[in-house]
């Protein structure tokens, strides 16, 4: 009950605010991606500046988050890495310079990190307290510093927290909310809540192949040595510049017979619940002995209702019911997952859409009148695609269209260009922006080490803190943030405590 959320205009997803040991991620697919070097710096059509920090001090830290926590490393998102696969493919398409692919790439199985992490938080050196939902935080005498957090459990029963430094690492909209909670804390400037971004996603467009393919794994998506992943297509950075366009892009998805059968979904949800069936379909799948194509897009986890549905005692029957109530769409699947041979023919794909947003200061998180069962107010979130979101989507959409046309790759259906409303407004559940990092306290929330403006002993972690959010999901760079800020608090904590000593 506590994660609901007022949402005006766009929806924001529950299930995107899990409150539970191992937070969204007992949820999500886990595909990401690191930041391009556009993503951070400042832009013209962006009014609002970049990051305080150059992509090049990320990169030790991406390295860092992918050999301890299954991130994919920097190099299988090169072209030696995830990229060789295109040569293993029918679709080669050679674009002109407006366009370029962009790898996406999750752990398979994807990361829980409630489950991974346990030893850590059983450690001896660790306090994980649960049913414990923090209310505000709370100054020492002097009103500089924060002395406790006051925390309340499912009974109502209230207990403080003291620390020399807290960290706030609930989420882009629980980080900002929370701060408003505890008397506008960090909110001089009235910056707190403000710059959300998401990635907005949805279908809109189907490509008609010129050509019938087998066999696209680079594109459509495959299993490949321990990841999941595929190619997006993008407008490279020069295009972006000379446009002054953001950042979105499209992936292929191919169509089948059974493509968004909710009885195939079931099915493939009951595998991954099965351990032992799902090695045994990635077996019977595998091809050039490191890659299983995909057979369809809820094998790589999509946060639909049905995969995100907590799983209840007899959930196994539900999804097996409904398995049987599609058997001809749930045959025709099976014979094409396990058959040896057997591949289906793709003659159409559809485009899934993936906007970058600007960090609009009228987008934002503010507090609700309407109370949640801890008598707090709901955090209301409001958030609107603007007109250039708009046109960095279209635009790709005609620039996609006029290259696939002249390469012979097939012919683009949209009507991206003169839908209205604009339908590409699905919550991809990347909360962004609310804490925005900066080396301004007028137009910021934390500085360069992630340090509440004003508050040397309160600190924001998680992608609130993000000033622009290029079309990567955002968790990987989150991660990478997260070892840097650790790294900082191992030399920063020690001197607050000496402070501490000496007042």
């Amino acid at each position: 009950r506590l994660r609901r959320v007022e949402s005006a205009d766009l929806t924001i997803k529950e299930w995107s605010r899990e409150r539970v040991l191992g937070g969204a991620s007992t949820t999500w697919a886990g595909l990401s991606s690191p930041l391009d070097e556009l993503d951070l710096v400042a832009r013209p059509e962006i009014g609002r500046g970049g990051w305080p920090i150059e992509r090049a001090e990320l990169e030790p830290y991406w390295r860092a988050a992918a050999e301890r926590y299954r991130f994919a490393r920097l190099d299988a998102f090169a072209p030696g890495g995830f990229g060789s696969l295109r040569a293993k493919g029918e679709l080669r398409p050679t674009w002109e310079q407006a366009l370029t692919e962009k790898v996406f790439l999750a752990a398979d199985p994807p990361q829980n990190f409630g489950r991974e992490l346990r030893a850590l938080y059983e450690g001896p050196d660790v306090d994980l307290w649960l049913d414990a939902t923090v209310q505000r935080l709370e100054p020492d005498a002097g009103g500089g510093r924060m002395a406790r957090a006051v925390v309340r459990t499912r009974e109502g029963r209230e207990l403080d927290v003291r620390s020399r430094a807290f960290v706030l690492a609930t989420g882009g909209i629980e980080n900002a909310r929370l701060l408003l909670l505890s008397r506008n804390l960090g909110n001089t400037h009235d910056q707190v809540g403000r710059g959300f971004m998401n990635h907005p996603k949805d279908y809109r467009g189907i490509l008609h192949l010129a050509q019938p393919v087998q066999h696209a794994p680079y594109y459509f998506g495959c299993l490949w040595n321990g990841f999941a992943g595929y190619a997006g297509l993008c407008f490279s950075e020069a295009a972006l510049r000379e446009r002054a366009l953001l950042s979105s892009y499209i992936r292929l998805e191919p169509l089948f017979p059974w493509s968004d059968d909710e009885g195939v979904e079931s099915l493939v949800t009951l595998a991954k619940r099965s351990k032992g069936l799902l090695s045994a379909w990635k077996r019977r799948g595998t091809r050039h002995g490191e890659l299983v194509e995909l057979r369809d897009y809820s094998e790589t986890g999509d946060d639909s209702e049905l995969q995100n549905a907590r799983a209840g005692r007899f959930d196994a029957l539900r999804l097996a019911g409904k398995a049987l109530l599609h058997t001809p769409s749930v045959a025709s699947y099976l014979w094409y997952r396990l058959a040896p041979g057997r591949v289906p023919t793709v003659r159409r794909a559809r485009l899934r859409n993936f906007l970058e947003m600007e960090p609009d200061p009228e987008n934002r998180v503010t507090l609700s009148d309407v109370l949640d069962d801890d008598g707090k107010p709901l955090p209301r979130v409001r958030w609107r695609t603007s007109e250039l979101e708009r046109r960095s989507i279209v635009e790709l959409h005609v620039e996609f269209a006029r290259q696939a046309e002249r390469i012979g790759l097939g012919r683009l259906e949209t009507d991206l260009t003169t839908r209205d409303p604009f339908p590409i407004a699905q919550d991809a559940s990347h909360h962004m922006g609310t804490t925005r990092m900066g080396t301004d306290p007028t137009t910021s929330v934390v500085d360069e080490n992630l340090s509440l403006h004003g508050h040397d002993n309160v600190f924001l972690a998680g992608a609130s803190v993000f000033p622009t959010g290029g079309c990567a999901n955002p968790t990987f760079t989150l991660a990478a943030l997260s070892i840097r800020l650790a790294e900082h608090l191992r030399r920063h904590v020690p001197r607050l405590a000496t402070e501490a000593a000496r007042a």
